[in-house]
C-alpha cells in the first residue's frame, strides 16, 4: 500500500508552531478571564455586603435621627412647661413682693445661712439695705436697732425653730416688736428665718403715759 502522507515542509513546522503558541497564548487568556471573573465576582459580593451594611446603618440613622427627633420635641415641650413655671414663680415673687410693701411692715428674709434673701421697703427705714445687699450676711448690715444680740438669736431660732420675741429700742427713740420665725417653705422644710419689726413707738408711749398719770 502507498503511504499517501505527505511529508512536512519547513512551512507547515512553523504553521503547527504557531498554532500550539496561540492556543497557549488562548490558555492564558482564558485562565486570565477565569480569575478576573472570580475576582469581580469577590469584589460583587464584597460590594453587595457593603452595600447592604450601609442600608443597616443608613436604617439606623434614620431610626437615631427619628429618636432624637421626638427626644428635641419632649425636650422643647418640657422647656416649654419649666419656662412657664418660671414666669408663674416670677409672677408670684413680684405679687408677694408687692403685698409686702403695701402693708407697709418691715420684713427681712434671711437663709439658712442668715444670708439676706429678700427684704420690705419699710425694713430699709430700720436697717441699711439697698439691692445690692441680697446674698450678704446679716452680720455686714448696719441699722439704727439697739439689738446686738440680733444675728445670735437669729442662729438660735435656726437651730431650736424656737420663734423669739423682743421689744427694741433704735437709736432715734422709736420702740419695735422685732419677732423672729423659721422660714418654712410648702414642703414643711425650714429654710431660713423671717424677722418683722413692728412699730410699737405709740404703745411704749401710751404706756408711759399710763404709768405716769396720776391714780385716782
Amino acid at each position: 500500500r502507498q503511504d499517501r502522507r505527505r511529508k512536512q515542509t519547513p512551512a507547515d513546522q512553523d504553521f503547527a508552531a504557531e498554532l500550539v503558541k496561540y492556543q497557549q497564548e488562548i490558555e492564558r487568556l482564558r485562565d486570565e478571564a477565569s480569575q478576573s471573573r472570580e475576582q469581580l465576582q469577590a469584589s460583587n459580593e464584597e460590594l453587595q455586603s457593603t452595600n447592604e451594611e450601609l442600608q443597616s446603618a443608613n436604617e439606623e440613622l434614620t431610626t437615631s435621627k427619628e429618636e432624637m427627633q421626638s427626644m428635641n420635641e419632649e425636650l422643647q415641650t418640657i422647656n416649654t412647661e419649666l419656662q412657664t413655671k418660671l414666669d408663674d414663680l416670677a409672677l408670684a415673687q413680684s405679687d408677694m413682693q408687692n403685698v409686702l410693701n403695701s402693708i407697709e411692715i418691715a420684713v427681712l428674709f434671711l437663709d439658712q445661712d442668715l444670708n439676706v434673701r429678700r427684704y420690705t421697703e419699710r425694713a430699709t427705714t430700720i436697717i441699711n439695705l439697698r439691692e445690692n445687699d441680697i446674698g450678704r450676711p446679716l452680720s455686714d448690715l448696719t441699722s439704727s436697732l439697739q439689738y446686738p444680740e440680733l444675728q445670735d438669736d437669729a442662729r438660735h431660732t435656726l437651730d431650736t425653730l424656737a420663734v423669739s420675741e423682743k421689744q427694741i429700742m433704735t437709736r432715734d427713740d422709736r420702740w419695735f416688736s422685732v419677732r423672729i420665725m423659721p422660714y418654712r417653705r410648702l414642703d414643711n422644710v425650714i429654710d431660713g428665718v423671717v424677722i418683722t419689726l413692728f412699730d410699737i413707738t405709740d404703745t411704749k408711749a401710751l404706756e408711759s403715759s399710763l404709768r405716769q398719770s396720776p391714780r385716782a
